[in-house]
Order: structure tokens, then sequence, then C-alpha cells
């Protein structure tokens, strides 16, 4: 049975590395799922306060990244505008995989700022640092998702 929850622990590694940069999959919290399933053997028992904080780190990292492109729209001199158009880009973008996620937030600040009435380059620069966030928060998951994989093989060795 160790050796099962392994191998399915191993794959949950792989997934969720893989969803760091396929806007479908929830990489961190697969990751995660493969860590609950290595504790659950007897090659590894994790405590409880790691599992916890582990837990806090994903549902974290799980909702600032809707936030974060945002953020990056509006701390590159972003008004209301690009910052609500930034959200709906978002929304939208989620039925337009994989490009919509990553264009979404882009398009709808830069053409939400247009509509506030900014200039195209300040528009395209709220864009910007909106498409900024997005990398910035999918780094973050992978850092996550490279960390647990560490924590997974670690404990294996």
């Amino acid at each position: 049975m160790d050796i099962l929850l392994i191998i399915l622990g191993a794959l949950c590694m792989i997934i969720g590395l893989a969803g760091c940069f396929l806007p479908i999959i929830p990489g961190p919290p697969v990751a995660y799922a493969g860590l609950l399933l290595l504790h659950f053997t007897d090659k590894a028992q994790f405590t409880t306060a790691q599992l916890l904080t582990w837990l806090f780190i994903v549902i974290l990292l799980q909702v600032l990244d809707y936030f974060i492109p945002m953020l990056g729209s509006k701390y590159s001199g972003g008004s209301r505008w690009g910052t609500r158009g930034c959200l709906i880009g978002t929304v939208v973008g989620l039925f337009f995989m994989p490009w919509g996620i990553i264009l979404g937030p882009f398009l709808g600040a830069f053409l939400g700022e247009l509509l506030g009435g900014r200039a195209t380059g300040q528009a395209l620069k709220s864009g910007l640092g909106s498409l900024f966030g997005f990398l910035f928060g999918t780094v973050l998951k992978c850092v996550v998702c490279g960390y647990f994989i560490w924590q997974f093989i670690n404990t294996l060795i």
C-alpha cells in the first residue's frame, strides 16, 4: 500500500508543478495532496504543525493568485478603472484557457484604463503591471511546489 501511495504522491508532485504553468490545474493544492499521500505511508510522518503551515501557505497562495495581477496593475500607476478591468479580464480570461488567463488581466487593465480616460501609455503601463503580477504569482507557485517536491524527495531519501 505504501508503494501505491508514494507513486500517487509523486504523480501529484509532477502534476502540481505542471499546474504552476497550466492555469486549469491548481498546482500547489495538488502538490500538497502529494505530501499528504506521503504522510499516510510508513516512510514519512510530518508533524501537524508542518501540515497546517503548508496548508495555510497553499490557501494563501491560491487566494493571492487572483489578486496579485490587480495589485500589479494598481502599483504600476493604475486607477480604479484599471484594477476593475483587471478583475473583469481575469474572470473573462477563465473562459479562454490557457491564453485567456494570461492575457485577460492585461487586456482588462489596459481597456479599463482607456475607458477611464487615461492615455494609451499609462493604460499600457497598468496592463503590463498586471502581466508582471501574473508572472510573479507564477514564480511564487513554482517556489512553493519546488519546496514541496524537495520535502517529498528529502523525506524518501
